[in-house]
This record gives C-alpha cells, sequence and structure tokens, in this order.
C-alpha cells in the first residue's frame, strides 16, 4: 500500500475547520489570561503589600498567588473534565469561558493580596477546564490522519494569546510611564481578560456535540459503561497506568514551567531594574540620594511628606554593593514612626540595634554610615530652608522611578514575547517529530533540551542581547512539552473517559506542580538569599529546580507508545 503523501489538512470539511478555529480560540484566551497573570503578578503583589516590587514579600506572596492558582487549575479541570464527557464538550466549554473571563476581570479590582489570591483559584477553576474539552473536541471531530496535526496547532496558537498578552503589558507599560492611566497597569491588564466571555456566545450558538461523543454516550447507556467514571478509570488496569503516566510527564512540564519557565519574566524584571539604577548612578544621582537623606535628617519634619512618595527601595546606592541611602531612610522613617528624635546619632543608634531587620554593624560600617551622615555645612532645622531642594529631589526619583518602571514593563513584555514566539515553534516542531520517531523518543529529546537551556539562561542571562536569544530558546524547549500532551493524553482514554482522562493526566499533576513556584520562593527569600552570598537568589534557585526535567527522562520508560494506532475505544 502506498503512503499517503498529500496534506494532513486536506480533505478537511468547513466544520472540521470551525471546531478547530473555536477550539483553539478557547484555549489561546485561555492562555492570554494564564500570561497576564504571570507578568502582572509581581506589581501586583508589591502594590497590594505597599512595597517596592523587590520589597519584603512580594517573591513570596508571588509563589502563594501562582501556587493557589494552579490548584484552582487542578480542581477546575478534573471538575470541568468529568463535565465533559457526562454533559458535552461544547456545553461544558461555555462555563470554563465563562468562569476565567469573570474572575480574571475581578483580580483587577483586587484591594488585599487575600481577595487577589482568593479570585486567581476561581479563574484557576475555568483554565483548568478549558484544555481538557477542548483537545477532546477536536480529537474526536477531526480525521485520524488529521488529529496529531490539528491538535499540535492548537497548542502552538496558544503561543499567540500568550505574544498579545506580552503587547498588551507593553503597551500599557507605556501608558502608566506616562501618566496616562488614572490606575496601575496591572489592573488594566486583568481587565482584558474579560474579553474572553464574548467567544461564549459563539460557542452556544454553533458548536455541535461530535458524533463519536454521543454515540459512545448512547452505547454507555446500554452497556451500563458510565461516562466520565473515576471508578472506571481507575479500575481497568490500562486506564490506571496511562493515567499515572500522564500526570507525571504533566507534573514534571507544569513545574517547568509555572516553577521557572515563567519565573523568568522577574528574573528579567530584576536584571533591567539593575541595569537602570547603574545609569542612575553613572548620571550621579546616588550623591543626589546621598544630599536628600543629609535634608531629612537635617529637617525631621519634612519626613512625613516625603514618605508618601519616596519608598527607601527607590533610591540608588552610592555604588553596587552600597545601600547605605536606603538602610539610613528606612531607619529614619522608622524612628518618626516610633516619635523618637532623629538626627545623625539616632539614625546610627536605630542601624546598629541587633535585630531581623538591622543587625548589628561593625565598627568599620558605623564609621563609614557616620562619614556618609556628615553633612558638608551646618546642619539646620528649619523647615523652609530645606523645602524647595527636598521638593526638587522627590520629583526627581518619582521621576526616575516611573522611566525604570516602564523600562522593567517593556522588557518584561519584550520577555514574554520572544519566550512564545519560540514556544510556537517548539509545539508545532514537537507535532512533526513526533510522527517520524514517535512519541516517547520525541518527549525524551525536548527534556534534555528544556534542561540544558533552562539552566544556561537562568546562570548566564545578564543583558538585552541575552535576552534576545536565550529566552526565546528556552521557550522553544519548555513549551514544545505541551504540544505533546495536547497530542498524547487524548489517544490514552477511550471516547467516554477522554475529557476525564486528559483532565486528571494535564490536571491533577497540578496539585504537586503548585508546590513548584512555592518551593521556588522559598529557595529564592530563604536558602539562596543575599545575606548568605548569592547576589542574585533567582538564578540559583532556578538552576537547582529545573532539574526536574531530567525526572521525565525515568517517567518515559513506563509510557505506551501511541503513534500509528486508533483513538482506543
Amino acid at each position: 500500500m502506498n503512503e499517503d503523501r498529500s496534506a494532513w489538512h486536506s480533505g478537511l470539511t468547513r466544520y472540521h475547520w470551525f471546531v478547530l478555529i473555536v477550539c483553539t480560540l478557547g484555549w489561546l484566551l485561555d492562555c492570554l489570561d494564564q500570561q497576564l497573570f504571570a507578568l502582572a503578578r509581581q506589581p501586583a503583589v508589591a502594590e497590594l503589600l505597599g512595597v517596592s516590587e523587590s520589597g519584603p514579600g512580594v517573591a513570596e506572596y508571588s509563589g502563594y498567588a501562582t501556587s493557589i492558582l494552579l490548584i484552582g487549575w487542578a480542581v477546575g479541570g478534573i471538575i470541568f473534565g468529568i463535565m465533559g464527557d457526562r454533559y458535552g464538550r461544547a456545553r461544558t466549554m461555555v462555563w470554563t469561558i465563562l468562569c476565567y473571563s469573570l474572575f480574571t476581570g475581578l483580580c483587577g479590582s483586587a484591594q488585599t493580596v487575600w481577595d487577589f489570591i482568593f479570585y486567581r483559584f476561581m479563574t484557576g477553576l475555568g483554565v483548568g477546564g478549558q484544555f481538557a474539552v477542548g483537545v477532546a473536541l477536536v480529537a474526536e471531530v477531526m480525521p485520524d490522519r488529521a488529529r496529531p496535526r490539528a491538535l499540535g496547532l492548537l497548542q502552538a496558537m496558544a503561543t499567540v494569546g500568550n505574544i498579545s498578552a506580552a503587547f498588551i503589558a507593553m503597551g500599557l507599560g507605556q501608558l502608566e510611564e506616562a501618566g496616562l492611566l488614572p490606575h496601575a497597569a496591572w489592573r488594566w491588564m486583568f481587565a482584558v481578560g474579560v474579553l474572553p466571555a464574548l467567544l461564549a456566545i459563539v460557542v452556544i450558538r454553533h458548536l455541535k456535540e461530535p458524533k463519536r461523543w454521543e454515540e459512545a454516550i448512547a452505547k454507555g447507556t446500554a452497556t451500563k459503561h458510565k461516562a466520565g467514571s473515576l471508578a472506571e478509570l481507575f479500575g481497568d488496569r490500562r486506564w490506571r497506568k496511562n493515567v499515572i503516566v500522564g500526570m507525571l510527564l504533566a507534573s514534571i512540564g507544569v513545574i517547568g514551567l509555572w516553577g521557572i519557565g515563567f519565573f523568568s519574566i522577574d528574573l528579567n524584571r530584576s536584571i533591567f531594574r539593575k541595569i537602570g539604577e547603574q545609569k542612575a548612578r553613572d548620571a550621579g544621582q546616588a550623591e543626589a540620594d546621598r544630599q536628600l537623606m543629609q535634608a531629612l535628617i537635617a529637617s525631621p519634619a519634612l519626613l512625613d511628606e516625603v514618605s508618601q512618595a519616596v519608598k527607601p527601595s527607590d533610591l540608588v546606592s552610592l555604588d553596587a554593593s552600597n545601600k547605605d541611602p536606603r538602610l539610613i531612610y528606612a531607619a529614619a522613617l522608622e524612628l518618626r514612626a516610633e516619635r523618637e528624635p532623629i538626627s545623625a546619632e539616632s539614625v546610627l543608634a536605630a542601624l546598629d540595634q541587633p535585630g531581623e531587620k538591622r543587625p548589628a554593624q561593625s565598627t568599620e560600617e558605623r564609621r563609614r554610615r557616620a562619614r556618609y551622615l556628615q553633612a558638608d555645612g551646618e546642619a539646620t532645622d528649619s523647615q523652609s530652608a530645606a523645602v524647595a531642594p527636598v521638593a526638587e529631589h522627590v520629583a526627581r526619583i518619582t521621576g526616575r522611578q516611573k522611566e525604570i518602571n516602564g523600562e522593567v514593563s517593556l522588557w518584561g513584555g519584550v520577555t514574554s514575547m520572544l519566550f512564545n514566539v519560540g514556544a510556537f515553534f517548539g509545539i508545532y516542531l514537537f507535532s512533526i517529530i513526533t510522527e517520524r520517531i514517535g512519541r516517547r523518543a520525541t518527549f525524551a529529546l525536548f527534556f534534555l533540551a528544556a534542561f540544558f537551556s533552562t539552566a544556561a539562561a537562568f546562570m548566564l542571562m545578564n543583558d538585552a542581547v541575552d535576552v534576545l536569544w536565550m529566552v526565546p530558546l528556552m521557550g522553544f524547549c519548555q513549551l514544545s512539552l505541551f504540544g505533546g500532551y495536547a497530542i498524547y493524553f487524548p489517544e490514552l482514554f477511550p471516547t467516554r473517559l477522554r475529557s476525564t482522562g486528559t483532565s486528571f493526566c494535564y490536571n491533577i499533576g497540578r496539585f504537586a506542580a503548585a508546590l513548584g513556584p512555592s518551593a521556588l520562593g522559598l529557595l529564592t527569600g530563604v536558602v539562596f538569599t543575599e545575606a548568605k552570598g548569592f547576589a542574585e537568589p533567582m538564578r540559583y534557585a532556578g538552576l537547582t529546580m529545573c532539574s526536574v526535567f531530567l525526572l521525565g527522562m525515568v517517567v518515559l520508560l513506563f509510557a505506551p507508545e501511541t503513534k500509528g494506532k486508533p483513538l482506543p475505544e
């Protein structure tokens, strides 16, 4: 028999294309929501905690918010996956879209970090359900010959949603820098996430349930096989083994992406913030910050007013290792809050007090600070004499921070965009390679590629040139695995269990994967801290965690090969 060499899409009808487009849009907009969160997570948590992006608690609570999202994702995936098998793919898709759209919008109205985390959990419910019903619907409607490429295309096009989120973040970041937004850019980013609800209208009106599903439901009624049955999924040895293998494979990819890959955005935000601060030091603004500290200590009455506009983290140090302006300003603000007299001597005494925030200083450090605080001229307690220069300092610092924030937001968007440009080609290449060498071999190839590319990026990325090639390479290798999940998981289960089985593979592993972001936060905030000699904790934490990709090689030893086989029944 001659091999059919015609294009994979030859013979597809208009309805085949309609199903593929609708399901692709549903998952694309779902991923838009995910990426908006990855881009807005750090500034949102920082504002809700009332600190700067590098301030205390930001990394920790960002990790918690991500973990809670993944837990909601897993719960929603299970619930909506079962609903997809029992009540229909199209009907369930409507509920998932409405769920993640509504609660994404509510994230933008959050007033505390706790209601923000709650909204992320509820968003996760809808996000988790979308993938399983979408890929099950495409797998069952498409001819067997077209199925792998169609599912690969569905997953690859999800990167368009991620790239769109990057452009949204970049545009809103520039508007925020120009002072044209009444609220922070991150709130508007979540407001955009409401738009996918419009797709639900199209789904309700035109999308039909697959004939394969309708026949399976009718047959199951006659043979007493219940659709979406967890008892059958885990009671049958064949399906139980497949779901365990799928869950482990998905857990590794999700930990790699949500516990490491998406945090490359935070790493690059840190890199470009340091670049901006170095530019400020080179321009002599660290010396100007020193003069502001002298003026504030000379006229303590100004501290209350200035502290509303200037945070300690907004200052730049005299050099790369000297953080005196920030420490001294923070100590002065604490003295002011405690209604203690403020002077150079009292600030030094506050810095000398042992404690978690202000460890005792050596004699040399104390002398260095004393020299720093020594005024060039005679200090005055007259507020009027200091108002004009202080006002100029405040305007300079706030303007500088807006410029740095805009630059950081811009490069955060660029990082996300490049990551997903690489991901598009990685996902689609997976669908091509797997048709030639099989599912297991292709997974093994890309697990190794993800490990090496991620380790290299986290340890070596330092400037804009590195970002331009390391980030898309990491996205290419990491996200290619998700193209494999879209192709492989529907091939592991019969129609009556396909949505349930796929959702368990893709989502139940997120309970374990939810530990990934929290683990990264703990590694960053506890294990690899600056106090322990690690200048950039995120790098070492990412390098430690990317070893998870190597575990995938072990799981593949137990995975069945499905290349060239029809969907099981």
